[in-house]
């Protein structure tokens, strides 16, 4: 994701939707749809659904989402980070059962907004959110490499990342048929005209995003070379790829079993986080409006509630498109608003043209994806800060992989409270002594619980030494631990002075000193 720089861009009106003329929102919501427009498609098909659903939490992503929106600049559809969760969601529950959970996903987010709770669903450590993308991404391109080649997942991400050898000895060898080494060729196509596009891309053409590049050239492939290539299946009519909820007499049946439940809340609660992180990353592209995280998350829910009706796909705000709004010049809610616009006119009026786009050519976006989602740039920063944040990142990485996401995010999020919590009442004790001067060197947080061992190294003094405690490593420092010192003092003839830069104040007025 690349940055603009704030002073780069002019700021938006007050209600995000005024300041700017309505044709560079015009451009900028093209460039939008033709971003969302394979993306759609394909995360729908990572999901294990049709990829007309894909294309109907588009429109609700631009038309629903985009006129509530908290953040005006952030636009929203299906997302390649949900992608996981909604497939072991189908498997288990079915669509019938995607489209009652969403639904539900979509009412507790409003509660949620209603409550004021938008703020809080950003209060997760960024090592554990790292490690989510992360995680996402291996599964994704996991998932994903095998659909580039025609083959089919395993259906479990560690199954998927071991068969890679397999699936790859197949196109290249060609030993099950031809199918396989075509859709190889045809995906790998794709894939290194993204690569080669988000690389080296023409100034005058920049404004033609990676993945609609690789799309037209899986296609002109397919067509000139007349390869055999699966394409993408899309009702002439989409109403018939809907599931509306209230059209199906078993989905209310659902609503009995604790495994459902579990799925939808850990839905809603991924969705919302990801959601207003995307929002946090969008104002740092722009100095327009800041995001409302209470009205954002209500659109998200209004929109949702809409997905479930009609059985689609979640809907949630996605960094990848929000960026290349504010990239192609969108200045307000309108091009957001207008990309949802273009896609409902495309499946109205061409949904042939759909028709034309290889399978494999949406697996290559989402194999690209799943690198970028892994991101390891993010990956050295965090390891740069501490072999803690690492560990929270590596340990939800891996617990997302073996198990499934919301468990690998409730791991992670665990280890990082664990973290707080140890930093909270770790103590490191160490004494040094030269002639009759001994240093007390204390680093971390004392509480009442570190008294044991302040008493123990206390003790371990001679009488009528000059004991200096050093406190300037501490983050925290409470009274009894103060007391313990002071009383320590009263039984021990000598002198004793605390070393630090910061006020200490004795709980009885003792004589023990300070220096700075």
């Amino acid at each position: 994701m690349s940055v603009t720089e704030p002073s780069s861009l002019p700021p938006t009106g007050k209600d995000g939707s005024k300041s700017f003329p309505l044709g560079g929102e015009l451009l900028a919501s093209v460039v939008v749809f033709l971003v969302a427009l394979p993306l759609c498609m394909g995360v729908a098909i990572a999901s294990g659904v049709p990829p007309a659903l894909g294309l109907v939490t588009g429109i609700i992503g631009g038309l629903i989402v985009g006129i509530f929106a908290g953040q005006p600049l952030q636009v929203s559809g299906p997302a390649a980070g949900l992608a996981v969760m909604v497939w072991q969601l189908v498997e288990q529950f079915g669509l019938v059962g995607l489209g009652l959970s969403v639904f539900i996903c979509g009412i507790i987010q409003i509660i949620a907004s209603i409550a004021g709770l938008g703020r809080w669903f950003r209060a997760v450590s960024p090592a554990v959110i790292q490690g989510m993308l992360a995680g996402i991404g291996v599964i994704i391109f996991a998932s994903q490499f095998h659909v580039l080649i025609d083959d089919k997942p395993t259906g479990s991400g560690l199954k998927d990342l071991f068969m890679i050898p397999t699936s790859f000895l197949k196109a290249v060898s060609g030993s099950d048929g031809s199918i396989h080494q075509t859709a190889g060729a045809v995906g790998l196509m794709a894939l290194l005209a993204i690569v080669g596009w988000s690389k080296f891309k023409p100034k005058k053409l920049s404004v033609l995003p990676a993945p609609l590049v690789g799309v037209v050239v899986a296609i002109i492939a397919t067509t000139v070379l007349s390869l055999n290539a699966s394409k993408v299946e899309v009702p002439e009519n989409m109403a018939e790829a809907l599931n509306l909820i209230w059209e199906v007499p078993d989905a209310m049946g659902f609503l009995t079993n604790g495994s459902f439940w579990i799925a939808t809340v850990g839905l809603a609660l991924i969705a919302s986080a990801e959601t207003l992180l995307c929002a946090t990353a969008v104002d740092r592209l722009h100095d327009g409006q800041r995001t409302d995280y209470k009205k954002e998350l209500l659109s998200q829910g209004i929109g949702n509630v809409a997905c479930g009706l009609l059985g689609a796909l979640p809907v949630c705000g996605v960094i990848v498109r929000s960026s290349a709004n504010v990239e192609a010049g969108g200045k307000t809610r309108a091009s957001a608003i207008m990309h949802g616009a273009w896609i409902l006119l495309l499946v109205i009026i061409f949904p042939s043209v759909l028709a034309f786009i290889p399978k494999a050519a949406l697996a290559a976006i989402l194999v690209y994806t799943g690198i970028k989602l892994f991101n390891f740039p993010a990956a050295k920063a965090l390891a740069k800060k501490g072999k803690w944040e690492i560990a929270i990142w590596a340990t939800t990485v891996v617990m997302i992989v073996t198990t499934n996401l919301l468990i690998g995010v409730v791991a992670g999020f665990m280890l990082a409270l664990y973290r707080l919590l140890y930093d909270f009442s770790h103590l490191d004790v160490a004494i040094k002594n030269e002639g009759n001067r001994y240093d007390v060197m204390l680093e971390g947080a004392a509480t009442f619980m570190s008294l044991p061992k302040i008493a123990a190294a206390l003790e371990s003094i001679p009488d009528g030494s000059e004991v200096h405690v050093h406190l300037d490593n501490m983050s925290y420092v409470d009274h009894a631990c103060i007391e313990l010192i002071e009383d320590w003092h009263e039984r021990h003839p000598g002198e004793v002075i605390l070393e630090t830069d910061r006020l200490v104040q004795t709980p009885r007025g003792s004589t023990l000193g300070t220096a700075s």
